[in-house]
């Protein structure tokens, strides 16, 4: 008939069973137990462990004797529990029944509801670096420039912002597709393209462009970034095969500002900006390249005879016109004699040699 005696220390519970059903608890303290039938027997639970987890569980809840030594919380298929034990994040509980000691510790449960797949807490880093959350929640970091977008069930239903993010598990499909919005440049290199006059070219471009609209990005096209790619070919092509390789050369900007025009407007139709584009290179084939240097050369020689040539008449010209301003006028005709004799005297001995009669006088008069 002796059953024993039971020790409850100050931070346990006694639950007492007999015949299958829950009694009543102990509290703290020494138990003298007293049994005819033997069938009487008493689990000690820690309360320092904030859940009671007991495989008769459901008999001490509903037995209703806990009274305010314990919270019972019961969570449907799409609740969780936040445990936070002192103020400190202690682990999630699932969907089931679930007794919590009070007065041992500061225990606080706040409950949720994952009918949305996304959690949203305050203190949501804390929470999803428990290790006893990985099992309930999945993390997912958007990086500062990008946004994500959070397909549910292969619908989009939500933007997230750069930052931490996390997602109940078993709550539907999850799956995020990060987008940068910063500037991106993409360079479309390599372009095999025939101009008008039938002159092989290759091109190398670059396409300068921002994402504008995520949503529009990811939905209405496969890869914008492919979709963008290959707009750019075309317009370089339709565009270069307009153009005979003269007019291509001598205005660049032309076939820029054309092309640019011309993205931007197909761009914009999956969610793009397009903020600049341009022409990195030209090349022509080798015997192309040879005979376009060949015609520069000739026309520059043509350019250089040319000036030669209006020089030599504006020469010529120059001096007619100062030959009959001396023929018209006598005392201009002296002042150059002069000019000419005092340059003589001013670098050498002038010496006059009188060889006539009355050549004297005339130098005389002259000087």
């Amino acid at each position: 008939m002796y059953l024993g005696r039971v020790t409850v220390r100050s931070y346990e519970k006694g639950l007492l069973f007999k015949d299958g059903e829950f009694v009543k608890i102990l509290p703290e303290g020494k138990h003298w137990l007293f049994d005819v039938s033997g069938k009487s027997v008493v689990d000690v639970a820690s309360t320092r462990t904030p859940q009671l987890l007991h495989k008769d569980l459901d008999l001490i809840v509903d037995s209703g004797l806990l009274g305010s030594d314990a919270k019972v919380l019961e969570l449907s298929d799409t609740e969780r529990g936040l445990v936070w034990v002192d103020n400190r994040f202690e682990t999630i509980l699932g969907p089931g029944q679930h007794v919590i000691w009070q007065g041992f510790k500061d225990v606080r449960i706040e409950t949720v509801d994952t009918s949305d797949v996304k959690l949203y807490h305050p203190k949501i880093r804390v929470i999803i670096e428990t290790g006893s959350a990985m099992g309930e929640l999945t993390p997912y970091w958007v990086d500062e420039g990008s946004v994500g977008i959070l397909f549910v069930d292969g619908v989009i239903t939500d933007l997230l912002e750069p930052g931490c993010h996390a997602f109940w598990q078993n709550s539907g499909q999850v799956k995020v597709i990060p987008v940068d919005k910063g500037e991106t440049t993409l360079d479309v290199s390599g372009q095999e393209i025939l101009s008008r006059d039938k002159v092989s070219l290759r091109l190398n471009a670059l396409v300068t462009y921002k994402v504008t609209d995520p949503v529009k990005a990811i939905r209405d096209v496969e890869d914008y970034k492919q979709s963008l790619y290959r707009e750019t070919q075309l317009s370089l092509r339709a565009t270069v095969g307009t153009m005979d390789i003269d007019t291509l050369l001598a205005d660049r900007d032309a076939l820029v500002d054309t092309i640019k025009a011309t993205l931007s407007i197909r761009a914009a139709e999956f969610g793009l900006t397009v903020i600049g584009f341009g022409i990195r290179d030209i090349i022509l084939p080798g015997d192309m390249k040879e005979l376009l240097n060949k015609v520069v050369e000739s026309k520059k020689m043509a350019e250089a005879n040319l000036i030669t040539r209006r020089e030599e008449t504006a020469a010529m010209r120059s001096q007619a016109n100062s030959a009959k301003l001396l023929n018209d006028n006598s005392a201009l005709m002296r002042l150059k004699e002069l000019e000419l004799l005092e340059k003589i005297a001013a670098n050498s001995t002038l010496n006059i040699l009188c060889g006539e009669a009355g050549l004297k006088d005339s130098v005389m008069k002259l000087i």
